[in-house]
């Protein structure tokens, strides 16, 4: 009884087996890039705090992080894969926060994102600002994905959301003392 579909009617051969499971691989990782790929950018984009609509470092945290998902996608076997790009991309970016916010060789300065409500907090307060609250990730987890104690993390996310909340105020103008010494 011969299996129909193969060039010599036998089963299936090594190559022709590797060939079905990479197409399968693909399909299901396609199917999830298709279905978290935006959300994941919208993440990256807070994280960054650039606009919606100009977010090239955010695209770049996003591509990095799927890639390196797409790696690891056969080993990990009942793991989410959701959770394992979300953990890759605020892992890129806290690793890489404080080179977008120094200085760079020769003098020249890195601009700083200027947007929205998020640019006012330092990348440690967005991260886990947007992990606790956006991604809805508890204490523990944020903790162990950047080594910090619960309590901790508890205070960061505290004084985002106050600055959030309650901005600070801008200096109030000079008083002048002439204007009190004519009068």
């Amino acid at each position: 009884m011969a299996v129909q579909g193969t060039p010599s009617g036998g089963r299936l051969g090594v190559r022709e087996r590797r060939t079905t499971q990479e197409h399968r691989r693909n399909r299901e990782f396609e199917a999830f890039v298709a279905g978290a790929g935006g959300r994941l950018l919208h993440t990256a984009t807070l994280l960054t705090a650039e606009a919606p609509d100009d977010n090239p470092r955010a695209r770049r945290l996003l591509t990095l992080a799927l890639a390196h998902t797409y790696a690891c996608w056969d080993r990990l076997r009942g793991e989410d894969p959701y959770d394992h790009a979300r953990e890759h991309l605020a892992a890129r970016f806290a690793h890489g926060a404080w080179h977008r916010y120094g200085t760079l060789p020769f003098g020249r300065v890195r601009p700083r994102p200027a947007v929205g409500a998020l640019a006012r907090l330092t990348p440690r307060q967005r991260l886990v600002l947007v992990l606790r609250l956006y991604e809805g990730v508890a204490e523990e987890q944020v903790g162990a994905l950047l080594g910090l104690p619960e309590d901790r993390v508890r205070a960061v996310c505290e004084r985002a959301t106050t600055t959030l909340l309650h901005p600070p105020r801008d200096p109030a103008p000079a008083v002048r003392r002439a204007k009190a010494a004519a009068s």
